[in-house]
């Protein structure tokens, strides 16, 4: 995507500031709740039978500095893993999100309604109407290992390892190494996801799965070129092309934690492996449909960031992103 462009790496960063990152107000906001939350849960948890409070620890995209604003009218969510230890070796971790849940409508209960908690495969949601912040509280038995790995429990009591400190150290190396625009990028396409879901709800694409997306072309490049974080055009790119080009079809490993080795082999459609948990495949519950659907999606932005990139005027280069963003494109 050499030359001039009507829409530039300028243009996408200052929409980014305008319509994409949180500001800093939102971010203290959801600071400021989830400090509430925090120390109202502990005392809560120490007061119940069956498990200790080792620690709280802020968890996903607000915590890895990959969340995006709020629209008008939407609410945001935050994430906190709650580390748990017990000492009855005859609990039924099934019951583990009921018992949590329990607390947090101690912490809340007398100013909200049942259906502000809800409990979702791995978390328990609080939603704050006033602020509208979705919380979503995991419990994690703690293993009292150095790097907070624990066991993540499902609603069915099934065990998945993860370690929030070791996530965060997954992406705050690569962001180091990148500098701003890595986590940029990603906002971006997490934006560029959102309006896709918005227009069809039926389209599956998680937001971890695009920071995996985005670290392994980090890691590896495309077609012998580096990601071109400091290009948001070109990342765009390179991002879709990557996806349109391997059909997500190609297993995507990480070796920051443990060895290729260590993955298993699987027939699932799309196979992009936790970088904690060689266990995990996080796009394990996507169907060959999703996949098909994903690709079909990246192919369609592809074509519109290609022809952007040689658009005869600025008008007709704003055009083919709106289809990616939105009609808050250029944003101002």
């Amino acid at each position: 995507m050499a030359g001039e462009r009507n829409v530039d790496h300028q243009v996408l960063a200052a929409f980014a500031v305008t319509r994409v990152n949180i500001s800093s107000d939102d971010a203290a906001q959801r600071r400021a709740q989830v400090n509430h939350l925090r120390s109202r849960l502990e005392t809560h948890i120490a007061a119940a039978p069956d498990y200790d409070l080792v620690k709280l620890r802020a968890s996903g995209s607000t915590a890895k500095g990959t969340a995006i604003r709020r629209r008008r009218g939407e609410g945001s969510d935050a994430d906190v893993a709650a580390y748990l230890r017990t000492s009855d070796t005859d609990i039924d971790e099934s019951k583990v999100l009921d018992w949590l849940l329990a607390r947090c409508i101690e912490v809340y209960g007398q100013t909200k309604v049942a259906d502000d908690f809800a409990i979702s495969r791995h978390a328990v949601g609080i939603t704050l109407h006033g602020s509208k912040l979705k919380i979503d509280v995991a419990p994690v038995l703690y293993l009292g290992d150095e790097q907070d790995k624990g066991h993540l429990i499902t609603r069915q009591g099934e065990r998945v390892l993860t370690s929030v400190t070791q996530h965060l150290q997954f992406i705050r190396s690569r962001k180091r190494t990148a500098g701003r625009g890595y986590a940029e990028l990603i906002r971006l396409l997490k934006a560029w996801i959102r309006e896709a879901k918005r227009l069809d709800p039926n389209l599956r694409c998680k937001s971890f799965l695009l920071e995996l997306i985005v670290a392994h072309l980090w890691d590896v490049g495309w077609h012998g070129e580096p990601l071109q974080v400091d290009d948001y055009p070109a990342a765009f790119d390179q991002v879709l092309a990557y996806i349109v080009t391997t059909g997500l079809q190609k297993p995507v490993v990480f070796t920051d934690y443990y060895t290729a080795d260590a993955i298993s082999a699987s027939s699932e459609a799309i196979q992009v492996w936790d970088p904690v948990n060689p266990g995990n495949n996080v796009a394990s519950s996507y169907t060959d449909i999703n996949r098909r659907h994903l690709v079909e999606l990246a192919g369609e932005a592809f074509d519109a960031v290609s022809w952007a990139a040689t658009s005869p005027t600025r008008g007709a280069a704003n055009d083919a992103w709106r289809t990616l963003f939105g009609p808050s494109f250029p944003g101002a």
